[in-house]
C-alpha cells in the first residue's frame, strides 16, 4: 500500500470512528430541535464548504444540564435557517444545518466538534452554549479554521484567550460576556441594600470566572464579600450538597449570588432550604438557570409556595429594533415564547449566514475575514436577514442590526450589551421587573 493510500485509508478510518462514536453520521432533510443525533435542512454534498455551499454546525445542549435552555436556542437557529432558505439560501444554495448535542459535558462537545470540522467538514458552527463546553470545542475548531460563534458561553476567560492570541480569530459571542454581568449583578445586590454577600458558584470556567468579576465588583462598590477567603465552589458531578449549601448560607448573609446549573442547582438550594439557610435571605442567580423548570424542580415550600420565590436574576438582555417582529414570528412558527439566549443564537447563525454570503464562500477563513465587515459599521444599517443577503449580492456593505441588540464585534469576538432583571412569582413564574447595565 502506498502513502497516499494509507493516508486516504486513516482518513477513512478516523470518519467512520467519529461518526460511531457520536452513534450516527448520517443527514436527515427535516430537521427536529429536540433530538441530539446529527441532522441537516439540506441534502448531503460530497462537496466541501469552501465555495460550493454554507455548512453550518450547530453545538447546543439538546441534553445534559443546560438542556431546557438549549433546546429553544436550537429552534432560534432553525428559524433563522427557515427563514434564509425560503428566500434563496446562501450561496444561491439551502444551508446545511447539522446538529450535535454536547450533553452538557467538556467531553462530548470535543468529540462532536471533532466530527462537525473532519468528518462533515463545516466552515462555521453556532456554539456552544456552557463555556467549559466552548472551552474544549474551540481547542479542536480553531486549528482546523472553522470559525465558532457562540450565543450563550459568557466566561470573561475567553476575552482574555483571544487578547492572547489563542484563537487565531475563529472565537466570537453574541452573547455579552460576564465581566458585564458579574458587574451587573453586583451592582443590583447593592442597589437592593445588600452589603454582606456570599458566593456560591460551579466549579468551571462559566462559574469561577463570574465569581471573580463579582468579587471585585462588589467589593469596588463598597459590599464585602463574606466567604471570599474560602469560596464556595460546588463540583458539577456531585449528587449531595449539604455541606455547600451550608457553605454559601452558613454564615446569614444579607444575599448569596448563587451560579448554577439548572440539574446540580437545584438540589443545592432545595439542600439550604432543608437546613432552614435561606431565610432572611435574598438568592441572586443568573442567566444559566433562568427557567421554570428550575424553579420548579427546586420544590415547594408546605404552604404551596416555590421555594425560590423573590429571588431575583439577571440575564443578557435582547433589545434589537427587530426583536418584537422576531418573538412574534418565533411565537408563530415554534409555539413558544423567546427565551434566554433564543435571539443571540438566532443572531450568530444569521451573521455566519451573511458573512459566507458577503465572502461568496462557506469556508471557515473566508467567514472569519467577513464576519465583523455584516456586524459592524459603517454598512448600511439592516435587520430584515433576507435584505440584507440581497444587499449583499448587489455588492452594497451592511451593518446587521440583530434581535438581540446591534451585535457590533470587537476586535476579541465580543459584544456589549444590557441585562434584564428577572424575579420568580410565588407561583414559580418568571417575569422581567427591569434593567441594569454597567459604564
Amino acid at each position: 500500500m502506498n502513502k497516499r493510500s494509507i493516508t486516504k485509508f486513516s482518513t477513512s478510518i478516523l470518519a467512520l470512528a467519529t461518526c460511531i462514536s457520536v452513534v450516527a453520521c448520517q443527514n436527515q432533510t427535516t430537521p427536529t430541535s429536540d433530538a441530539p443525533a446529527t441532522d441537516s435542512t439540506a441534502p448531503a454534498t460530497d462537496s466541501s464548504s469552501d465555495g460550493g455551499e454554507l455548512k453550518m454546525g450547530v453545538l447546543l445542549p439538546a441534553t445534559g444540564d443546560l438542556s431546557a435552555i438549549g433546546a429553544p436556542m436550537v429552534n432560534g437557529i432553525d428559524l433563522l435557517v427557515e427563514t434564509v432558505n425560503s428566500c434563496g439560501g446562501v450561496l444561491d444554495q439551502p444551508i446545511n444545518l447539522i446538529k450535535e448535542d454536547t450533553r452538557t459535558q467538556p467531553s462530548a462537545g470535543a468529540e462532536a466538534m471533532t466530527k462537525l470540522a473532519q468528518v462533515d467538514q463545516v466552515g462555521a458552527v453556532v456554539g456552544a452554549f456552557g463555556s467549559s463546553i466552548s472551552t474544549a470545542a474551540i481547542a479542536v475548531a480553531a486549528p482546523a479554521e472553522v470559525l465558532m460563534i457562540s450565543p450563550g458561553s459568557t466566561s470573561p476567560v475567553f476575552t482574555e484567550r483571544a487578547q492572547n492570541g489563542d484563537f487565531n480569530g475563529y472565537w466570537y459571542r453574541t452573547a455579552p460576556p460576564d465581566t458585564y454581568q458579574a458587574a451587573a449583578l453586583a451592582k443590583l445586590a447593592y442597589e437592593q441594600g445588600h452589603r454582606r454577600v456570599a458566593t456560591l458558584v460551579i466549579n468551571n470556567d462559566y462559574g469561577v470566572g463570574f465569581e471573580q468579576v463579582f468579587v471585585e465588583s462588589f467589593k469596588a462598590l463598597g459590599g464585602e464579600i463574606i466567604n471570599e477567603n474560602n469560596p464556595t465552589r460546588y463540583d458539577p458531578q456531585a449528587t449531595t450538597f449539604e455541606a455547600e449549601a451550608r457553605g454559601a448560607f452558613g454564615d446569614a448573609p444579607d444575599a448569596v449570588a448563587a451560579v448554577l446549573y439548572p440539574e446540580t442547582g437545584a438540589p443545592l438550594l432545595k439542600a439550604a432550604y432543608e437546613q432552614g439557610l435561606l431565610d432572611d435571605v435574598q438568592v441572586l442567580l443568573t442567566d444559566g438557570v433562568q427557567t421554570e423548570d428550575f424553579i420548579a424542580a427546586t420544590g415547594q415550600t408546605p404552604d404551596g409556595q416555590m421555594i425560590l420565590a423573590g429571588a431575583l436574576g439577571t440575564v443578557p438582555g435582547a433589545d434589537g429594533d427587530s426583536l418584537a417582529e422576531f418573538s412574534a414570528t418565533f411565537k408563530e412558527k415554534k409555539q413558544q415564547n423567546v427565551g434566554a439566549f433564543v435571539a443571540h443564537s438566532y443572531d450568530a447563525a444569521a451573521l455566519v449566514a451573511l458573512a459566507a454570503q458577503a465572502a461568496n464562500s462557506g469556508s471557515g477563513p473566508a467567514i472569519k475575514a467577513k464576519i465583523r465587515e455584516v456586524a459592524n459599521a459603517p454598512g448600511e444599517e439592516v435587520s430584515d436577514v433576507c435584505a440584507a443577503l440581497e444587499m449583499l449580492k448587489a455588492g452594497t456593505e451592511i451593518n446587521y442590526q440583530g434581535a438581540s441588540g446591534n451585535v457590533d464585534l470587537d476586535e476579541y469576538g465580543d459584544v456589549k450589551g444590557s441585562y434584564d432583571v428577572w424575579s420568580v412569582t410565588s407561583e414559580g413564574k418568571i417575569e422581567v421587573i427591569d434593567k441594569v447595565s454597567v459604564d
